[in-house]
C-alpha cells in the first residue's frame, strides 16, 4: 500500500525541513503553501516537485484540496510542527498494509516552551491524521475541523511529537489569528450578545478548568502559562465578536467625519 504525506504550509521555514526530511517512508509529498513570505517554498522544494498555491484559509477546503491531489491508496496528514518517531512510522506501514481499517486517530504529545504537557487536557491528544483515501469523504469546520469517512476508525499506540509553542510571541501571534476567525464564525451563528460578564466568566472558567480540574498546575510553569493562554484565547475572542456585535469600526468613522 503506498501512502501519500499531505502538508498545509504557512511561513514555517523554521521547522519544514525537519517535517519533511522524517517522511522517507511515504511514496508521494504534496506540499500546499498559503503564499509563506518566506523561504518555506525553497526549502520544500528539496523534498518535492508537487507544491500547490492556495490563498484559501478554510482549513477543511484546503485539506480536502491535498487530498483530491493525492496518488496513494492512504492519506497522511503532517503538520510542519509535528515528528514521526521511527516506532510510529513503523506502526502507520503496518496499519496501511493491514488495510482494514478506513482512519485513524493518532496521539499527540504537545510541547509548550520545551515541556510535553501531560494534564491540562492536553494529554492524550488525539487527532485524525491517517486515512484510505476511498473512505475518506470530506471535511468539515473552517478552523476546528473534523474528518467525516466510512467506515471504521481506530487508534495508534505511539505518539506524535507536537512542538506548536515554541514561544510566547508565536502563542500570543497566533491566538489573535484564529480569534479573530473564530469571533466571526461565532458572528455568523448568532451568538448571544456578549458584555463584561461573559467575558470574565469564560476567562476564570477556563483557566480553573485547565490549570485545576485538568490538573494543569502539575505541569510547573508551563502548566500554569498554557491555562492563563487558554484562558486568554477564550476570552479575547469573546472580545473580537463584541466589537463587531457593536459595530466598532463603524462608530469611529462616523466620530472621525464628525
Amino acid at each position: 500500500m503506498k501512502i501519500s504525506a499531505l502538508i498545509l504550509t504557512k511561513n514555517e521555514e523554521e521547522m519544514i525541513e525537519d517535517c519533511l526530511s522524517q517522511l522517507d517512508f511515504v511514496n508521494e509529498i504534496i506540499v500546499l503553501d498559503q503564499f509563506s513570505s518566506d523561504k518555506t517554498v525553497d526549502v520544500a522544494q528539496k523534498y518535492t516537485n508537487k507544491i500547490l498555491k492556495t490563498k484559501n484559509i478554510d482549513f477543511d477546503k484546503n485539506r480536502m484540496l491535498l487530498a483530491s491531489e493525492a496518488r496513494a491508496e492512504w492519506l497522511l496528514y503532517i503538520d510542519s510542527d509535528e515528528r514521526i518517531s521511527a516506532d510510529l512510522k513503523s506502526e502507520i506501514l503496518k496499519a496501511v498494509e493491514k488495510n482494514k481499517i478506513s482512519a485513524y486517530f493518532i496521539p499527540r504529545k504537545n510541547y509548550v516552551l520545551g515541556k510535553w504537557l501531560k494534564h491540562g487536557g492536553f494529554w492524550p491528544d488525539y487527532v485524525p491524521k491517517l486515512f484510505n483515501k476511498e473512505k475518506l469523504r470530506g471535511w468539515t469546520g473552517k478552523v476546528h475541523e473534523s474528518p467525516v469517512f466510512s467506515g471504521e476508525s481506530s487508534k495508534l499506540v505511539n505518539p506524535l511529537e507536537h512542538l506548536s509553542a515554541r514561544s510566547l510571541n508565536k502563542m500570543l501571534e497566533k491566538t489573535i489569528k484564529w480569534a479573530k476567525i473564530e469571533a466571526e464564525l461565532a458572528r455568523k451563528s448568532n451568538h448571544p450578545k456578549v458584555n463584561i460578564a461573559r467575558v470574565i466568566k469564560s476567562f476564570i472558567n477556563e483557566f480553573i478548568s485547565r490549570y485545576v480540574l485538568k490538573l494543569g498546575l502539575l505541569d510547573g510553569v508551563q502548566g500554569l502559562i498554557q491555562a492563563l493562554y487558554q484562558a486568554y484565547h477564550r476570552s479575547i475572542m469573546l472580545v473580537y465578536l463584541w466589537e463587531k456585535q457593536s459595530n466598532i469600526e463603524e462608530e469611529f468613522k462616523t466620530i472621525k467625519n464628525v
